[in-house]
């Protein structure tokens, strides 16, 4: 009988990352050249011949001895029992659990999920040797990325060093304030810029570098006034930022908070945050921070999250949502879409986009979605997830720690539910005229999308959306015509009725329970409306009740006391999309001043509409029995109405 390593060339049950990687192995020269490199076949040999792969693997996974092998749990797929196998001697890693095989290149591009060039310049570090280069402008080029690599490398460390230097122990304990641990302050690796300008350049000075390096690598700018050299960053804290292989390109930097630096000199302020300028290795529009943390979280198939600043990325590495990027300093653009999309190595390509839930936070969606919609592919997208208001993903987690940030990213809306919910917010759609420009807008948005199945599917979307929403509710009749009743238990989707007055009373309805704090603009409007259907009316009455009752009313709060009074069913039918559908200021998440306007223009509409039925009556009753009383009564009307506009 074959035992299972014997016949372990069975397929794998499910593809594993390491097979699409193996041609690494069998052809490394057209992978090379594929990818723009010349990297011989004799160059691979002799660096696998210098390594030592149980070396390589066993920095990341934990191996033990069996035999002449060390077998260790594949880090491709989960297991209890070790079914990974390292072959020094023949130079490979076979699992018998999942099938993935492969060479150290192989193994590193998978795991620490990198390009081939990436994958084979790591390991010829490790190895001690040069790449091979194609011309002799690519050999000063790289010389000179090698000097400004060393350049950053030395800057980064006197940052840290002066973090923890005692004569800054303020700028330290600021870190600290902020829940963030020693071991997370040294993995970001973050430091602080004395404020004296020439400190970091007396150190370069000293380690040999020279001053058209310091300025080329974005350290160091020259005086206006003499023309000297000073540090770029100046008494802020320090966040390096690293490419794709953890190598630090560039940094941020962070003032401290007032109390805590010397006060401003004149009326200037210093700006919060500064970058690095774009150099000869950092381009801020096509990189990330957090890039390579992110790009092996992603590998071992967890979430990558866009947030909007470096402490944003630190709070969620710490919180566990190691997958988290942020742009540097401006929005996202298309390459870094492209980057994002790139970085995961499943075939649905989804990260989750993070933005404030204040007005600005939305206009910053907006933009990425103006980004987002031409590079749309198949299976290829963005999640949009919403914070607080007046929180970010440090302040939430610090806050209310780990779960209400878990609460947000599975909150998190697909790009067209985004979308939908953009372009109604704020809204009434009570006309024909409304609701065709809600339909052009969205065709509009959908033009926008290149690729030719992706945008069928979003006007198809958009279509049976609009259609659900705006359908007239016609009853369901059985086979002799009487009105087919729904099983009990059974929901019916409930849609505003479309006598437009009782639908404007919903309206206003869901508008004060999403928005306690509007009610009191309205207080004697709404205790003087007439609501004509008679639960609503005594809805009516007990949101009057308890906003008199409670000081400091909240939407939850008030709808719970509102369900124990016995008002399930109206809630459930006006705080429903079919009722924001038609007016989208009464959404819950809608600023305050906006609710307040289409509060405004709904009461308009009501009392339009009671004027013009009103002098109706009053026009049928004199033609049935024509008197100078009832036609007083009509220019009475006609006169308050012409007062009143």
């Amino acid at each position: 009988m074959k035992t299972q390593r014997e016949g372990a060339k069975r397929k794998p049950d499910r593809p594993c990352g390491a097979e699409r990687v193996k041609n690494s192995l069998i052809l490394p020269a057209k992978a090379a050249k594929q990818l723009g490199m010349s990297i011989s076949p004799r160059f691979l040999d002799a660096l696998r011949d210098r390594l030592t792969l149980s070396d390589i693997i066993g920095q990341r996974v934990r191996l033990s001895r069996a035999g002449r092998e060390f077998k260790g749990c594949c880090p491709f797929h989960k297991e209890k029992t070790p079914s990974f196998y390292v072959n020094d001697e023949k130079q490979f890693y076979h699992c018998f659990g999942c099938g993935a095989h492969g060479d150290a290149v192989g193994f590193v591009m998978q795991h620490d999920n990198l390009s081939f060039p990436d994958a084979v310049e790591i390991l010829a570090a490790k190895a001690g040797m040069e790449m091979p280069k194609q011309t002799p402008q690519d050999i000063r080029k790289a010389k000179k990325q090698q000097s400004l690599h060393a350049l950053i490398e030395e800057t980064t460390r006197f940052f840290e060093a002066s973090l923890q230097d005692p004569a800054n122990r303020e700028a330290l304990g600021y870190l600290q304030d902020r829940g963030i641990a020693q071991d997370t302050i040294a993995r970001f690796r973050l430091g602080f810029a004395p404020a004296d300008g020439r400190a970091l350049y007396a150190c370069l000075k000293a380690a040999g570098f020279d001053d058209k390096d310091m300025i080329e690598a974005g350290v160091c700018a020259r005086s206006k006034r003499d023309g000297s050299p000073y540090a770029f960053f100046r008494d802020r804290i320090i966040f390096p930022v690293t490419d794709r292989r953890g190598r630090v390109v560039a940094f941020g930097g962070r003032i401290l908070p007032d109390h805590l630096r010397p006060p401003d000199r004149g009326d200037y302020k210093p700006p919060k945050y500064i970058n690095s300028s774009d150099t000869p290795l950092f381009h801020k529009g096509r990189m990330l921070y957090g890039d390579s943390h992110a790009r092996q979280a992603a590998g071992e198939g967890q979430a990558v999250i866009v947030v909007e600043g470096y402490l944003d990325v630190i709070s969620c590495f710490s919180a566990g949502y190691r997958g988290a990027v942020a742009p540097l300093g401006t929005a996202l653009t298309e390459e870094q879409i492209q980057h994002l999309w790139k970085m995961i190595p499943e075939n649905r390509k989804i990260p989750i986009m993070c933005f404030d839930g204040d007005d600005a936070g939305r206009r910053a969606a907006a933009r990425a979605c103006e980004r987002l919609l031409p590079l749309l592919q198949p299976d290829h997208s963005a999640l949009f997830a919403f914070l607080p208001e007046g929180q970010d993903p440090d302040s939430l987690i610090r806050a209310q720690g780990k779960k209400a940030f878990d609460k947000i990213i599975a909150d998190a809306l697909p790009l067209s539910e985004f979308l939908w919910m953009h372009h109604t917010a704020g809204r009434s759609f009570t006309t024909p005229e409304s609701k065709a420009g809600l339909a052009k807008t969205l065709e509009q948005e959908a033009d926008k999308i290149a690729d030719r199945a992706v945008q069928q599917y979003y006007r198809q979307a958009f279509r049976e959306r609009l259609y659900q929403s705006f359908r007239p509710a016609r009853p369901a009749r059985g086979k002799s015509g009487s009105v087919k009743s729904l099983p009990t238990g059974i929901q019916a989707l409930r849609r505003p009725v479309s006598d437009p007055r009782s639908r404007a009373e919903q309206i206003l309805m869901a508008a004060f329970i999403n928005h306690p704090d509007v009610i009191s603009a309205f207080d004697e409007q709404i205790g003087l409306l007439r609501v004509t259907h008679q639960r609503l009316d005594l809805l009516r009455q007990a949101v009057l009740n308890i906003h008199e009752g409670e000081e400091g009313l909240d939407a939850k709060t008030l709808q719970n006391h509102l369900s124990n009074r016995g008002f399930d069913s109206e809630l459930r039918g006006i705080l429903s999309e079919s009722v924001y559908v038609h007016a989208g200021f009464v959404r819950p998440e809608t600023a305050p001043d906006l609710v307040v306007a289409g509060v405004r223009e709904t009461m308009d509409a009501l009392d339009r509409t009671a004027f013009v039925q009103e002098l109706k009556e009053a026009g049928q009753a004199l033609s049935e029995d024509f008197s100078a009383e009832k036609e007083e009564r009509i220019m009475a009307l006609r006169n308050v109405h012409k007062a009143q506009e």
